[in-house]
């Protein structure tokens, strides 16, 4: 594997594996999958959803909702977009985590105890004998190789399991879709204001806290998606290239993803930073209202729907939403 793939990897493990078993897409109990697992195809250029326009007064917030994973050769322009980026004062986007690669040399070797299973032992001797079972069952389906990612941490080796299936089924996390709007910004010459949430100390910190026991949690809603929600991502991935927001909300959580997120959300360096990510959200997006003006923010659709998520929270402040 060339070196720029295996760092690319590194990167997208240590920035995004405790906040992807927070915030894990959205899949359907065993009972609601179609039962023909097919490839994604998303054909032609794409929209996505609509916009949700908040205001009060001259202060007007727009908010682009993204989702992940997403078709992995789709593209997408949203004209109604670019066509709010012509009059808006900034954008609002989370600044990215990021590792140079000599940062992340150094962080194999110095922290390879937060990816590695470590002390002569393997996978199977880290999670229960039923979950590795599955682990195995769902190994074999996606890999050749009955020995991949043995020697890694459970989180680790089901995020890179995980990821496997995703491409196999013609899905990607790796579209960046607030990177893409950050370049339509400075295309419509639109000031681009990122705030920090949470650095790279700040998740090396959650995975060093996280309990054998949560861990194990989150790698079983990990293959409660691979076992029965990979049909369902599809569908999602489909709603929103196609603006179907009803679609996407419609889709069901299995109780193996609420019960990693409610034990995450419970340990203290990860349940700080999911706690964090939404008060910093909440912060930014009523700032700006207060400032008056017009703002685009991009956020993540699970976080602006969900039950007492940012739309909740802001209706509760006084603002009228609109729904695209």
């Amino acid at each position: 594997m060339k070196r720029s793939v295996v760092m690319a990897r590194v990167r997208a493990v240590l920035a995004g594996v405790v906040l992807a078993a927070v915030f894990a897409p959205r899949a359907p109990a065993a009972d609601q999958q179609p039962a023909q697992l097919e490839e994604v195809t998303v054909t032609g250029e794409r929209a996505g959803p609509g916009l949700w326009h908040v205001h009060r007064g001259a202060a007007q917030l727009w908010i682009f909702g993204t989702v992940s994973p997403l078709p992995k050769d789709m593209t997408w322009r949203s004209k109604q977009l670019e066509s709010i980026l012509d009059g808006a004062d900034q954008v609002l986007v989370a600044k990215p985590v990021e590792i140079g690669i000599a940062r992340a040399m150094w962080l194999m070797v110095t922290q390879r105890s937060l990816l590695m299973a470590g002390r002569g032992k393997k996978l199977k001797d880290l999670l229960p004998p039923d979950l590795y079972a599955r682990f195995a069952r769902q190994r074999a389906r996606f890999t050749d190789n009955p020995e991949k990612w043995e020697r890694y941490r459970p989180l680790v080796a089901a995020a890179f399991l995980e990821e496997e299936a995703l491409h196999r089924i013609g899905l990607s996390t790796r579209l960046d879709l607030a990177e893409e709007v950050r370049a339509l910004a400075r295309k419509h010459r639109v000031r681009i204001e990122e705030f920090k949430i949470a650095g790279l100390r700040d998740i090396l910190d959650a995975l060093k806290t996280l309990p054998p026991a949560t861990e194990v949690k989150c790698v079983a809603a990990s293959l409660a998606t691979l076992e029965s929600g990979l049909p369902r991502l599809n569908d999602r991935a489909r709603a929103w290239a196609t603006g179907d927001v009803e679609k996407i909300q419609s889709l069901p959580e299995p109780k193996e993803v609420a019960e990693c997120r409610a034990a995450i959300t419970m340990e203290a360096a990860s349940g700080d930073l999911y706690a964090l990510l939404r008060r910093t959200w909440i912060d930014n997006m009523r700032h700006h209202l207060q400032q008056g003006g017009v703002t685009v923010a991009v956020v993540s659709m699970d976080m602006l729907l969900e039950p007492g998520g940012f739309l909740d929270a802001l209706r509760a402040s006084g603002y009228d939403i609109e729904q695209p």
